[in-house]
């Protein structure tokens, strides 16, 4: 047995490392975090300088068992759980619990999995860190008080089940303010004036560098343009230079990977979590845009080698957020001459994109000319502008350039490029010009990439947090992330061409939204009362401060129990007035109207299974009930939409002798046959379905049930032989069960089923690390 007893937080970096560190070392892993607070009140006593009580999380006691043993056979422990406060808090949890002897502990970190790296931090070990563990703690305890606070209130005054915590009801309050933004934003228009001219061949893009108010001005112009002459009233030639953007930190890489390539921000941390396990990029959370001395110097070869000296630049970069810890460094590749890595695909592209990302930041500036046309028109004063770009050094833009959010920004490079040959006082000859109403739009809904940003210039959260906050907000459903089609929009669009001009109404799609985060009627409801009765926990500010307050505790100025006492005190008076709320006080209810029919109220409200509108005082023996339509919020749903919802559930037709019923339900929008559900989805409305589609759909439903069914049995036919996303599977009693490769599922007979439901072997708990929260 090996006298030295490496522990680490996950199997795949135990195997990387072990690899590195060769016979004399056994590397193994605790699976993330192995104690935790207890759910109850029992787990922080307030009373004692708020002490918390940890216990080994059920799915690690087995863990702790097997490494106990190992303990006992080793000389020295090397803990190296993550350079950052979750890591040093996890080493700290084990010290505790596997009562490691000072004398043959060491504490060791690295931020890249790399034989040097970890050579390094064996040979510089240092002891365990109480104030970064103390910062975790204070973060941790935090949370659980203003969650198991906070919660119960929401239970009693709004909806059971309901859960609130401290930055996520922050992020909610970001996303809930914006809809509002956009549901107040009244659009104004606007007529924008484009031209195309010929030169020798070749077309000039012009545009009229004002936009026109009216109507009656853009048409007035474009007529006076019918008569006039145009030619080239001043050329300007400028130098330019694009330099490139600093190497990923954890918030920018999850934009970018969210611009570039698509993926969530789960995704994009699942993903560099593996490729920095399998030694391939540096550490994955982080708020700096360092890279040390021996980077620099590897990516100054690389470039070298590549590309030729002309296309090397040092550059050191500084991290604008407070507290970022220049001591660690941007997120790279371990080694600048791997341009590729084998493996999983979204693993390659995402390891492309920080290489390209980070070489490119030790790369020369792109050397630009810029020329800028001024086109005269004779009968105006106005001058409509043209201009292109040429790259005389591309520079970094041989290998990256940074992507945008802004979309209008994009819409409005389309023209730069190469110019044709021009000189001044150069008449031109006019192919045609437009002028197109546009409209101002509003604010933009976030996607998770730019909520992270958002978050990070707030000061709100640290690399460690963005990631869960953004999934928990959309588990609990205070946020969904989908896209919604547009609307239709008529706009008019005038053109003068060959001597001639005309004018058109036209129409276009506006308002859709591909991956964006919308609000629940919930998150509304939720928010207000967090906005009435705690404005401190969802200040933007005060989060912020929080934060700024963990980071003192790292770094030893501020005591941890002393920054929680702080807080507590006022949160807590807080609590107990919040407790005095009238529950019909909470705004989670609206009357629109009364009933024509019957001259009852009509009420906008939440329900148990959500948003819905009734007909009747909630007393009212025979009110009626409509669920609300994705997209609808009770704050603003007007008398006439909510009126609609009433013809709901509505037959549809018949199919078979049988009714078909279309309704919405828990789920969104569907159709009822036989005692079966068909889901509407997008393309279909519940009040226009017609008889025709809703047959097509029940039969294709039908369809598909029946290239999913491979076979059951009349033993018991509650079990079932099905084929899913990754293969055939046995679905039995709510639970499936993998199907081994040496078996063919057709074939297999109701005995070796009941076999392999039977020795299926336990899901192993805590495979993947829970630390990060």
């Amino acid at each position: 047995m090996p006298k030295n007893l490496v522990i680490v937080e996950s199997p795949a970096k135990a195997k990387t490392i072990e690899g590195y560190l060769g016979k004399d070392y056994k590397v193994t892993s605790s699976y993330g975090h192995v104690r935790d607070l207890p759910k109850g009140d029992k787990a922080i006593d307030i009373k004692n300088h708020f002490k918390p009580t940890y216990e080994v999380t059920s799915d690690k006691k087995e863990v702790i068992k097997q490494l106990k043993k190992m303990v006992k056979d080793s000389d020295t422990i090397y803990l190296a759980s993550d350079d950052d406060r979750e890591g040093e808090a996890i080493s700290w949890h084990l010290k505790e619990v596997l009562k490691l002897d000072n004398d043959k502990t060491k504490r060791i970190v690295f931020r890249e999995i790399t034989k040097n790296a970890i050579t390094k931090a064996i040979e510089n070990p240092r002891s365990i860190d109480i104030d970064l563990v103390n910062a975790q703690q204070a973060r941790r305890i935090l949370d659980r008080l203003v969650g198991f606070e906070l919660s119960p209130v929401l239970w009693k005054k709004v909806k059971a089940g309901l859960s609130a915590g401290r930055v996520q009801s922050v992020a909610v309050r970001f996303i809930v303010e914006r809809e509002r933004e956009i549901d107040k934003f009244e659009s104004k228009s606007s007529y924008k004036v484009t031209a195309i001219f010929n030169v020798k061949g070749k077309e000039l893009n012009a545009e009229l560098p004002k936009k026109f108010e009216t109507q009656e001005e853009a048409e007035a112009f474009l007529k006076n343009c019918l008569e006039a002459d145009f030619s080239i009233k001043n050329l300007e030639k400028k130098p330019a230079k694009k330099t490139p953007a600093a190497p990923f930190t954890t918030s920018t890489l999850q934009q970018e990977a969210s611009r570039k390539l698509s993926f969530s921000v789960a995704q994009t941390m699942t993903l560099a979590q593996r490729l920095y396990e399998a030694g391939k990029i540096t550490y994955m959370r982080t708020d700096s845009v360092n890279l040390s001395q021996e980077a620099m110097e590897s990516a100054q070869n690389q470039i070298i080698s590549a590309f030729g000296p002309e296309y090397h630049k040092s550059r050191k970069y500084t991290s604008k957020s407070e507290g970022a810890q220049e001591a660690h460094e941007a997120i790279r590749p371990t080694n600048f001459a791997n341009e590729e890595i084998s493996g999983e695909r979204n693993e390659q592209r995402l390891y492309e994109l920080i290489w390209k990302r980070a070489i490119a930041s030790q790369m020369a500036d792109a050397l630009l000319e810029k020329t800028l046309v001024t086109i005269g028109i004779s009968n105006s004063d106005l001058t409509l502008s043209a201009s292109g770009e040429v790259i005389k050094f591309e520079g970094f833009l041989k290998v990256y350039l940074e992507s945008t959010d802004d979309e209008e920004e994009e819409e409005n490079n389309d023209n730069k490029g190469l110019l044709p040959p021009l000189t001044i006082g150069q008449d031109l000859d006019l192919i045609e010009m437009k002028s197109r109403q546009s409209f101002t739009r509003p604010p933009a809904r976030y996607t998770e990439a730019s909520l992270v940003k958002k978050l990070e210039e707030m000061g709100i959260g640290r690399p460690s947090t963005y990631a869960p906050t953004i999934s928990t907000i959309q588990k609990r459903n205070y946020v969904i992330k989908e896209s919604r089609d547009g609307k239709p929009r008529n706009y008019t669009e005038m053109i003068i061409k060959d001597g001639s001009f005309s004018k058109a109404e036209k129409t276009e799609n506006y308002g859709s939204d591909k991956n964006k985060l919308f609000p629940t009627n919930i998150a509304m409801v939720v928010n207000d009362f967090l906005v009435d009765h705690f404005p401190n926990v969802i200040d933007y500010k005060f989060t912020a401060k929080v934060e700024k307050e963990f980071d003192d505790i790292a770094h030893g100025i501020q005591q941890w129990d002393n920054m929680i006492e702080n807080f507590y005190g006022k949160f807590h008076n807080t609590v107990e007035e919040a407790e005095t709320v009238e529950r019909a006080n909470v705004s989670s209810s609206r009357e629109l109207g009364k009933d024509p029919k019957t001259g009852k109220p009509v009420i906008a409200r939440l329900g148990k299974f959500g948003p819905l509108v009734q007909i009747g005082d909630q007393d009212d023996e025979e009110k009626q009930f409509a669920s609300l339509k994705k997209g609808q919020f009770i704050e603003n749903i007007t008398f006439e939409d909510a009126m609609e919802l009433f013809k709901l559930p509505r037959d549809v037709g018949m199919f078979e002798d049988k009714k078909i019923v279309a309704a919405i339900g828990r789920f969104g929008p569907y159709i009822r046959h036989d005692g079966k559900f068909v889901s509407l989805g997008k393309e279909y409305d519940p009040l226009s379905v017609n008889e025709e589609e809703a047959i097509q759909l029940i039969k294709d439903k039908r369809e598909a049930d029946a290239k999913k069914h491979i076979k059951s049995f009349d033993e018991n036919p509650d079990i079932q032989i099905l084929n899913g996303r990754w293969g055939p599977y046995i679905k039995f009693a709510k639970k499936n069960y993998k199907i081994p490769k040496d078996k063919v599922a057709e074939d297999l007979s109701y005995e070796e089923t009941i076999e392999i439901i039977e020795n299926q072997p336990e899901k192993k708990k805590g495979r993947f690390s829970k630390k990060k929260k």
